[in-house]
């Protein structure tokens, strides 16, 4: 027997958003003070339909999509997400109207089953210097008087451990500190002590070569990131986030244990490109706090 649950009027589904009032005012301050930044660094703005094709989303779990019918019966999905949405319209629809290389959206994203989150990102199409769009990222935390610590990582790393070791990557993505301290591999233990640029160059002195190439890559974005402009830079070479296209060096800002930001390296329709997303829902309550 199914069991009937009553709703009440004011309800609304759980995971969805509501803004009202002072904070949709605030909401509205954050994305137009953006939106300013992007505009005055070349971006142009671009906002993608909230229907897909479902093969056309960039989720490997594709149970996490909202999934409708068309009139034909095509299977379409609410939009999971926004970064390979974005470089797939660009290149593919768009590019024979527009060479432009640098876009930016402000839209929600939704995941099974009721789950909306507000989204400001950006793309920028055929370029690879990710130290631009770090410092991108870092004028927009100064625009909105917001201290954030920033984690590096680089995904090339653990995939190299786990490759070396013959390990599975899970263990990464799990982070099994215990398994990965069983494993007595004093280079490996090294490597989960870094925090730093100082931990980072005394791990450089151990680490086997197939690992140097990476690990300097860090070393030197790092050092070329104005620390005093945020609260924290963190080194974690091992972490191995659930990152869907990101396969080299990305970041992430946290403040108050939210994460504020999310970017990276990728490479889409044959393209190298950068990117990052700023998360209203929590840019708002970091703000609150």
């Amino acid at each position: 027997m199914q069991k009937v649950v009553k709703m009440f009027e004011h309800e609304i589904p759980k995971g969805s958003a509501l803004y009202f009032g002072k904070n949709a005012r605030k909401k509205r301050q954050i994305e137009a003070s953006v939106a300013k930044i992007f505009y005055a660094n070349d971006f142009e703005e671009i906002l993608t339909p909230i229907f897909s094709y479902s093969g056309h989303q960039a989720i490997e779990n594709t149970s996490k999509l909202i999934t409708i019918s068309s009139e034909h019966n095509t299977k379409l999905a609410l939009r999971a997400d926004s970064t390979l949405d974005v470089v797939r319209i660009i290149s593919k629809r768009l590019g024979r109207t527009t060479k432009h290389r640098k876009w930016f959206y402000i839209q929600d994203i939704f995941a099974y089953p009721s789950s909306q989150r507000y989204q400001i990102g950006c793309e920028w199409l055929k370029h690879d210097n990710i130290l631009d769009v770090i410092l991108l990222n870092i004028k927009i935390f100064e625009e909105l008087k917001i201290e954030t610590y920033f984690q590096i990582s680089n995904i090339n790393i653990p995939a190299l451990v786990a490759k070396n070791l013959k390990i599975d990557i899970k263990v990464f993505q799990e982070l099994d500190l215990d398994y990965l301290l069983s494993l007595a591999c004093p280079w490996l233990e090294a490597l989960l002590e870094v925090k730093d640029l100082k931990t980072l160059e005394q791990s450089l002195e151990v680490v086997p070569q197939f690992l140097k190439e990476e690990l300097e890559k860090l070393q030197n974005l790092v050092k070329k990131i104005p620390c005093e402009k945020i609260e924290k830079i963190i080194i974690s070479p091992l972490y191995c986030g659930n990152m869907k296209y990101y396969d080299d060096i990305y970041f992430r800002s946290v403040k108050n244990n939210l994460t504020i930001s999310r970017g990276g390296a990728y490479k889409s329709e044959g393209m190298r490109s950068l990117g990052f997303a700023l998360f209203t829902n929590n840019l708002l309550k970091s703000i609150e706090e």
